[in-house]
């Protein structure tokens, strides 16, 4: 058989062409590409070089859930630190007048996804915390502009606050407390996008979930009302737009808010109505144990016997 019809016979599919390389025709055969991937180390020194940082912060922040030891390896490697405190407070001009670009917004969200693996590390937090790092995030969260890129950053800024909270100790929550994390979380409360409101509300509940954060709010009558005030202003906005995962963070604070005797007697008066007469229990019907959750808490707000979970 003559050998270029052989050649045009050949199987075009390329699980069968690849195993059978030597006898495809060696101008039309492309050899795959063997050049291994960067590795993690080579990728955080490339972030010591201006021109490779934006491409390597995109790099790390795919490959960081893959790394469980990566918050160890960029705070004990040289300058890694610096070089990403030092994106964020190369971003701050861009706040005030608000020039935020959607590719900024981008390059700080990998920036801070970084730093959300360093706060959420064991080995890694209270340093974070010692070096004071959380205190550069708060302008971010602080901002007033609703579009798109400013909701990013103060949602990813938060989300960095909300690792730190998520299996905290009092050394965590005292600090934050020290450093006014609570009137930046009303404010997102306040003002933020759903995403952003409900890390913002978890982060709350997280710090009142220990004694000291539920001190803090329950022995200042101004503390009190104002987050009495943003809870029942997000449970009125979840008629027009419901959200599940608000609203169980919402009942989880109202349900701690309930174990301190005096906020326990404002709020059998200042317990929104649309919670005690199930005007939102249709936003809970795939969640069982937020449904159970809100049972309880209307069970012990009217003096009633706590139901079982």
């Amino acid at each position: 058989m003559d050998r270029s019809k052989m050649v045009n016979q050949q199987p075009q599919n390329p699980s069968f062409l690849v195993p059978n390389a030597s006898s495809l025709n060696p101008i039309s055969y492309q050899p795959r590409n063997t050049a291994k991937p960067p590795s993690v180390e080579q990728l955080l020194l490339n972030l010591t070089k201006p021109d490779l940082r934006e491409n390597a912060l995109i790099a790390i922040s795919k490959k960081k859930d893959t790394f469980p030891d990566l918050a160890l390896l960029m705070w004990n490697s040289f300058g890694i630190i610096a070089i990403l405190l030092q994106e964020i407070i190369s971003i701050y001009p861009a706040l005030s007048p608000p020039t935020l670009t959607q590719a900024a917004s981008n390059r700080m969200c990998n920036v801070l996804g970084l730093l959300q693996c360093v706060a959420s590390h064991s080995g890694t937090k209270i340093k974070f915390l010692n070096a004071q790092l959380p205190l550069y995030l708060y302008p971010l969260i602080n901002t007033k502009i609703r579009s798109r890129p400013f909701e990013n950053i103060r949602l990813t800024s938060l989300g960095v606050i909300g690792a730190l909270v998520k299996d905290a100790n009092t050394e965590v929550i005292t600090f934050l407390l020290s450093t006014e994390i609570i009137p930046l979380c009303l404010h997102t409360m306040e003002m933020g996008g759903e995403l952003s409101q409900t890390v913002a509300t978890f982060v709350v509940q997280k710090i009142i979930v220990d004694d000291v954060g539920l001190g803090y709010i329950c022995t200042s009558p101004d503390r009190f009302y104002a987050l009495s005030r943003c809870l029942g202003t997000m449970v009125a906005s979840l008629v027009h737009q419901p959200s599940a995962r608000l609203l169980k963070n919402i009942i989880r604070c109202y349900h701690r808010l309930l174990d301190n005797p005096r906020a326990c007697l404002a709020l059998r008066a200042g317990l929104p109505n649309m919670l005690r007469d199930g005007f939102l229990s249709n936003c809970l019907r795939e969640d069982e144990l937020a449904k159970n959750l809100l049972k309880q808490l209307i069970d012990k707000i009217s003096g009633g016997n706590q139901a079982a979970a």
